[in-house]
């Protein structure tokens, strides 16, 4: 059986892969030793490997601050498997990786992809700095995202898990529109890329800009507070991680959209998907 791209990992990120490149096969198989991947790889037969496998905490990282084995298994471990079997096999492989290793703005440039990380306040964010060095060494395709969000109400949604917050912070950040990033995916796996690249929409927003332009968009009734980051931290096991991150590579080999214009385009779409979903819960049983 031929395939052009095996996404292993059936979880957020694999199923929005599987349903946007054509020709993949997606498996949720149990990884315990790099011979797994390979019969994988074997069965399928494909032109890439993309790994979706990796461990961001139940509800948020500080989850992984009490399940660290668990965190690096999913986050190192694993990882180091497939690249063990790509490189026995001859394929290649697609890490997604996180810009959540950098503080700052890097005095208003963003970080770049040769930009020395500068935090560690996160097991987390450990143990995908860790990974993506190891990854670093070898023909392998990182991509960066940071804060995802699309036009699907999910729990793994970034637009989801601000408007359940009572309370947030307010800094500016890179963050991730899911649609751009797939399309900046395909474009790079088509141009056979390699090493690091951040995917993240060109600029940065706040927190609470995103959440006024919620109150604008989808629903008027929200209440949210803003505090300090030395307030937040009495409320959480790990720091976090606020960063921009510059596109500049990554427009080398695509468009990158403002991050503004992509939540306009995006917030619509979510509020007609919430509409649908609040309708299919009316409809009477049969």
């Amino acid at each position: 059986m031929n395939t052009e791209y095996l996404i292993l990992g059936n979880g957020f990120m694999g199923n929005k892969f599987h349903n946007f490149l054509e020709n993949t096969i997606i498996s949720d198989r149990k990884i315990h030793s790099a011979r797994d991947i390979e019969e994988e790889i074997v069965r399928y037969n494909p032109r890439i490997v993309i790994n979706c496998i990796g461990n961001t905490g139940k509800v948020n990282i500080d989850w992984c601050e009490t399940h660290k084995p668990e965190t690096f298994i999913g986050n190192v471990s694993v990882p180091l498997l497939i690249l063990e079997a790509c490189n026995k096999v001859g394929v290649k492989m697609v890490h997604l990786g996180t810009g959540c290793i950098y503080q700052g703005d890097n005095n208003g440039k963003g970080y770049s992809e040769d930009d020395k990380p500068n935090f560690e306040g996160s097991y987390y964010s450990r143990s995908k700095l860790t990974i993506e060095k190891m990854l670093k060494e070898f023909d392998v395709l990182q991509l960066r995202l940071r804060m995802p969000f699309d036009d699907f109400p999910s729990d793994k949604n970034l637009i989801n898990k601000l408007i359940g917050y009572e309370h947030i912070i307010n800094i500016p950040n890179s963050i991730t529109y899911i649609p751009d990033f797939l399309e900046a995916a395909k474009t790079l796996l088509e141009n056979n890329a390699t090493g690091i690249y951040n995917v993240v929409n060109k600029g940065a927003i706040t927190h609470s800009e995103i959440l006024e332009l919620y109150k604008e968009i989808v629903d008027s009734n929200i209440d949210y507070e803003i505090i300090s980051l030395e307030e937040l931290y009495k409320i959480t096991k790990a720091e976090r991680s606020n960063c921009i991150l510059s596109t500049e590579k990554l427009e080398k080999e695509c468009k990158v959209r403002d991050v503004r214009e992509a939540l306009e385009i995006c917030l619509p779409k979510y509020k007609k998907e919430l509409e649908k979903a609040l309708l299919s819960t009316k409809q009477p049983k049969v």
